[in-house]
């Protein structure tokens, strides 16, 4: 599992192309690529702009009339899969932060 505390980055070997609401990730390193739905498309964006996965998640719930558990589990599946592909890095939310002086 993701944790939500973290933050979610598209690494450079993956290229992503949207259309018509939807998008294709492919991993050139490993030849891998993922279909994403509107909603697969909207979860992926979000997370892939937002400081962390949680705030993606809470932008969710704003966003879609779905009970907070089930939302929770979608969108761990889905970043677990793109983990698991390459597609995806997830790292630490304060990694690659300067500390205020």
């Amino acid at each position: 599992m993701v944790p939500f505390a973290n933050r979610a980055t598209v690494p450079d070997q993956v290229l992503v192309r949207h259309l018509d609401g939807e998008s294709v990730l492919l991993n050139l390193d490993t030849e891998k690529y993922f279909g994403l739905d509107a909603m697969g498309t909207r979860m992926f964006v979000l997370v892939t702009t937002s400081p962390c996965i949680e705030s993606a998640y809470e932008k969710l719930l704003e966003e879609y009339e779905v009970e907070p558990e089930l939302l929770r589990g979608h969108l761990s599946d889905l970043l677990s899969r793109l983990v698991d592909n390459g597609l995806l890095d997830v790292s630490p939310a304060d990694v690659g932060t300067i500390p205020a002086v």
